[in-house]
Formats: structure tokens, C-alpha cells, sequence
């Protein structure tokens, strides 16, 4: 299958095309019923001969182009509709009548704030000269209005808040919230690639509109992405100061898989620049070597890591409600647990060369010793529960008296 991507150095563009590569090339594998040709790129610097080629060879168009931050706002029609009859009138003289997809905006119902838009009355004309189209030649016509859009390679200061409010984030620039109460609903651009996969497996989900809500309906005049996040200005926020301050506390907030916030962190991140990508821990060293808190959690505990000097013992306590499982990843070590009010001593002998989790027991008075004589012993730890100075759950006992 050939495949033909207008306006392909644009946000949506660029995360379509390489996805699209990884599935040519074999790299995501699931999608295995897609095999993918030519990916054919058409931006603003493409030439007409280019299009015309394209258009002959293409078994599906993806048309992203069009405008919406211009100079003069004649720029919208011209932009979001005359290409738009280029392309189709392209298609046309090829006598190819291949599925074509357009993205349209939410904008386009013109209704409520969006009644005056130039940008939404420029979008509305094009989708109907797609059903036109569609009507006419008998291709298959499927167009989204997209809500907010968001994710990776977004530009800021553009037309995206949230690329906005990530990258000044990112960049330890202020964002201004008028109303942190002022609702959103996005989507997420990984969430809007799947769906376009769909759309080439002949699987698109079609809806009519009821106001601006999208209703599912197999044979609906539109398309719509089912997984989008209803937001307001002030959880975004929050979210970002959070996210921003990480490498600080080093906790990491409640990211569930499918999560906007999951979706939020991933974005923030990719405007990150090269001084923020790496940042320093606090290494608690002594005689006996080091500990590092590596990373907390808001309801799932902590990680940290342990460096032992050769010879060192580390631990002789216990916890009453307290866990932690100890990872040794490097060196030769040897750990200890005895149940508090008894003799009997359990030993597990650990190994960089065998890694295996070792539970530190509730009630269990432990500890871990470096058996080398010459190699440190490094050790990741996780407790069940953020380190708390004012109740830390931790009595000193040696494990042998």
C-alpha cells in the first residue's frame, strides 16, 4: 500500500510518517495485516510535479495540510480549501478513487465560541467539498474534526497550549493561566496515529455530531478518535509544576497507564533541553560507601541504591511494617534475616552474575555484607514506603549477637 502524506513536516505529519516507517520496516509489529509501500512526504516545499506523481501511485491519502496561524485570515480559505481542491482535482485526472482522509477541527460545527471563526467557516468548506468529492466519484471520504491536539514534536507558541505551557515549563519560563477552570478536551497525538492505522485497516470509527460531542455511529458522516481527555487549564498546570519539580523531590505523581497525565509527562519531557535531560542525586557517602535515594512514589515507595566497600556490613535493623526487596547488580554479597525474638538466622548468598530479588521480611531484623576483598558491592533497594523522618519504622538489632 502506498500512502501519500500531506502537510508531512507538520506536528500530526511527522508523528504519522515515522510510524508509518516503523511499521514498513518491521519495527512495530502490531499491525501485522499493514504492509506499507511508498510513503510518499508532500509539504509546503513539494512541487506540483510531485503531487501529481504521488497522486497517481497513492492507495490512500492522509490529507493533514492546511492553515491556521496566517498572516491575513483570506490565508485560511486558501489554505484549507484551495489545496484541498488541488489534491481531489489531482486525484481526479489519475482517475484514482483511493480512501482520502481529511483533517478537519472541531472548530468546523461553528458552534458556541467557535461561531465566528474564521479558521473553523475555512475548515467547514473544506469538509464539504471532501463529501462532495465523495459523493461524486464514489471514494471512500473520512473526516475528523479534531480537538485539541498534543504530544511530542508540537511547536509552542503556536497554536497548542499545552505545547506552550510544556515547553516554557521545560525552559523555566512563566505560563499564563487566566482561568484554571476553563475546560479542554484533548487529544493525544500517539492516540490519533492508532486511530489512522485503523482508518488504513478499514476499521475508522464513524460518528455524527450532537453539538460538539462526537456519537458513535458505524455509517456516521464523520470519523472520530475514541480516546480523548477532558482537562481544565488548572490540572495541566498542576501537573507540569509537579512534573517540573521531579528532579527535586524525586517523587514521581501518579502516572496510570493511559493516564492524560501518563500522556502530559511523556510530552513535557520532549521539550526538555540538553541540561535538564540529566540532573544530580544526592549520594549520602561515608567510610562504608554510599546510599542514594534514586526515586519516590506517591503511593508505591521508593527506590535507592547501596554502594559497600569491601568487608562492609550495612542494615542490622528491622521494621515492623516496612518491606524491601534488595537487588544485588554487581560484586559478591551475603544477606541475613532473623525473625526479632528468635535464633535462627536465614543467609541467601547474592551475585551481579545471578541477580535475584531478596525480600527483606517485616519483623526481621537484617542486614547485607560485601564478601569481596577487593570489589565494591552495589545493591538497588525498594521500600514499600517513602523514607518518613518523623515515623521511620526503624529499630537498630543485629542480626547476630
Amino acid at each position: 500500500m502506498n500512502i501519500l502524506v500531506t502537510g508531512a513536516k507538520g506536528f500530526v505529519g511527522r508523528n504519522l510518517v515515522e510510524n508509518l516507517k516503523n511499521i514498513k520496516e518491521n519495527k512495530n509489529k502490531t499491525r501485522p495485516g499493514l504492509v506499507i509501500g511508498d510513503i510518499f512526504e508532500y509539504d509546503v516545499e513539494s512541487s506540483m510535479e510531485e503531487l501529481d506523481e504521488y497522486c497517481a501511485k497513492a492507495d490512500f491519502v492522509f490529507n493533514l495540510a492546511g492553515v491556521n496561524r496566517p498572516k491575513d485570515q483570506s490565508e485560511f480559505m486558501q489554505g484549507n480549501v484551495g489545496f484541498a481542491s488541488t489534491l481531489l482535482d489531482t486525484l481526479v485526472q489519475h482517475g484514482n478513487k483511493c480512501p482520502v482522509m481529511l483533517s478537519s477541527s472541531i472548530q468546523a460545527t461553528l458552534i458556541g465560541r467557535y461561531g465566528g471563526s474564521d479558521y473553523g467557516k475555512s475548515k467547514r468548506t473544506g469538509e464539504e467539498v471532501f463529501f462532495a468529492y465523495g459523493k461524486e466519484t464514489g471514494a471512500k471520504v473520512l473526516v475528523y474534526r479534531f480537538p485539541n491536539l498534543f504530544g511530542k514534536w508540537c511547536r509552542p507558541n503556536y497554536n497548542s497550549v499545552v505545547a506552550t505551557f510544556c515547553y516554557n515549563m521545560a525552559h523555566d519560563l512563566p505560563i499564563v493561566v487566566n482561568d484554571r477552570s476553563t475546560k479542554l478536551e484533548m487529544l493525544y497525538i500517539d492516540d490519533l496515529v492508532e486511530e489512522m492505522f485503523d482508518a488504513l485497516e478499514g476499521k475508522a470509527h464513524g460518528c455524527d455530531y450532537d453539538g460538539l460531542n462526537p456519537v458513535p455511529a458505524k455509517d456516521g458522516r464523520y470519523c472520530y478518535v475514541p480516546t480523548t481527555h477532558k482537562v481544565t487549564l488548572g490540572e495541566i498546570a498542576d501537573l507540569l509544576e509537579a512534573f517540573r519539580a521531579q528532579p527535586k523531590t524525586l517523587v514521581m505523581p501518579e502516572i496510570p497507564n493511559h493516564s492524560f497525565a501518563k500522556k502530559l509527562y511523556s510530552t513535557y519531557l520532549s521539550y526538555l533541553p540538553k541540561e535538564k535531560t540529566i540532573f544530580p542525586l544526592k549520594m549520602n557517602c561515608d567510610s562504608r560507601g554510599s546510599f542514594t535515594e534514586l526515586l519516590k512514589t506517591a503511593a508505591h515507595g521508593q527506590f535507592s541504591v547501596n554502594i559497600s566497600k569491601p568487608g562492609i556490613v550495612k542494615g542490622e535493623h528491622w521494621h515492623n511494617t516496612k518491606w524491601e526487596f534488595f537487588i544485588v547488580v554487581s560484586g559478591h554479597g551475603l544477606i541475613q534475616e532473623r525473625k526479632i525474638g528468635t535464633e535462627e538466622v536465614m543467609e541467601f548468598e547474592v551475585s551481579g552474575d545471578k541477580i535475584q530479588a531478596v525480600h527483606m521480611l517485616p519483623g526481621y531484623t537484617h542486614n547485607i555484607i560485601n564478601l569481596s576483598d577487593t570489589e565494591d558491592l552495589v545493591t538497588v533497594m525498594w521500600a514499600s514506603e517513602q523514607f518518613d523522618q518523623n515515623y521511620p519504622d526503624t529499630f537498630g538489632e543485629k542480626v547476630k549477637t
